[in-house]
């Protein structure tokens, strides 16, 4: 069968036969499985879902799972990890793409990488509904994540409620996918850093973020107070020393970066517009000099808190310090 050929009407009425979720993000793909079956159950309630992981595949499972029913109905047969696909598994999946069955919805969720890259380019030439799940790694896609979650349940949340929920649950996207429901549901109205804090305020107090916030500006006594109650409450002097490194630099970048909009400097610095603007608020008093004198500080900081020192407390404090006096200009 030609691809001209190919069957053009699935049970979904706007799904085309064959859709390929392309990228390592689980939450995404996982979500553009669920709505896929969705769009294919509003015009066919009893289309029939079949999952084939790659794991455990066995020679000639899709032909057998994409056949027609001997009691008719529609298929959506779903094919997990097609970035471990053998050979005979990518052969039968090539086979099907090339010849769909009708009323059959093949979606492939491949993660990334060379392996079963074949089936991914036989599902684009065959015109697949590609749905990318891109990796969410870097705070900024961690922040755009979440803006999102609030956009799509039409809900507005400040820039900085977003930050502070990015900071106090970030580190895995499904935590933070699970905490935007949780406000979403639990709250009504405008979700601001108030409302944030009253949800997960412990913890967003105890980050490194709020740390180097009031070492930039010069705080020292709120630094160090932020400073004693994160390592009180078990966070490790390491990722701190991290984040006044990375919040240094974005300063280092922001001055250099001219006077464009924050929208548009924000590619290219790999930074979200917030980000920006709140470093150009955080650079009053700053000079490059002195900013080049508090990298060398955290660097040796860093280095002592991950064994070159024998007080790894003691070395992520002078740092702050170190911070605090080049804001107030007492080093200069």
């Amino acid at each position: 069968m030609s691809t001209d050929d190919r069957p053009k009407a699935t049970p979904g009425g706007g799904v085309p036969p064959l859709v390929l979720v392309s990228g390592p993000q689980q939450i995404l793909a996982e979500r553009a499985i669920t709505s896929t079956l969705d769009a294919l159950r509003s015009l066919a309630p009893d289309v029939e879902y079949i999952r084939v992981d790659m794991e455990t595949y066995e020679p000639g499972q899709i032909g057998m799972q994409c056949a027609p029913s001997l009691f008719g109905g529609d298929k959506c047969v779903v094919v997990r990890g097609a970035e471990q696909a053998g050979d005979d598994a990518q052969a039968d999946l090539l086979a099907q793409i090339e010849r769909p069955e009708p009323g059959v919805t093949l979606v492939v969720a491949h993660a990334g990488g060379n392996r079963g890259k074949r089936v991914v380019d036989a599902m684009k030439k065959n015109r697949a509904r590609v749905i990318e799940a891109p990796a969410i790694k870097t705070d900024k896609d961690k922040n755009d994540f979440a803006v999102n979650e609030f956009r799509r349940n039409r809900r507005k949340a400040t820039p900085e409620a977003v930050r502070a929920l990015v900071e106090a649950v970030g580190k895995d996207v499904r935590e933070l996918a699970s905490a935007c429901k949780q406000l979403i549901d639990d709250t009504t109205g405008l979700i601001d850093e108030r409302v944030v804090a009253t949800y997960h305020g412990g913890k967003v107090e105890a980050t490194g973020f709020r740390v180097a916030d009031a070492a930039v500006a010069g705080n020292a006594a709120e630094a160090l107070r932020l400073l004693r109650h994160a390592l009180a409450s078990g966070v490790d002097p390491v990722p701190i020393v991290a984040v006044l490194a990375v919040q240094l630099r974005q300063l280092v970048k922001v001055a250099g970066a001219g006077r464009a909009s924050s929208n548009s400097l924000a590619k290219t610095l790999g930074m979200a517009p917030w980000q920006i603007d709140r470093a150009r608020r955080a650079l009053n008093g700053w000079d490059v000099e002195a900013l080049g004198r508090c990298i060398q500080a955290v660097a040796a900081a860093d280095e002592a808190v991950k064994g070159g020192g024998r007080d790894p407390v003691y070395a992520v404090e002078k740092a702050v310090l170190t911070i605090c006096a080049e804001r107030s200009g007492r080093h200069r």
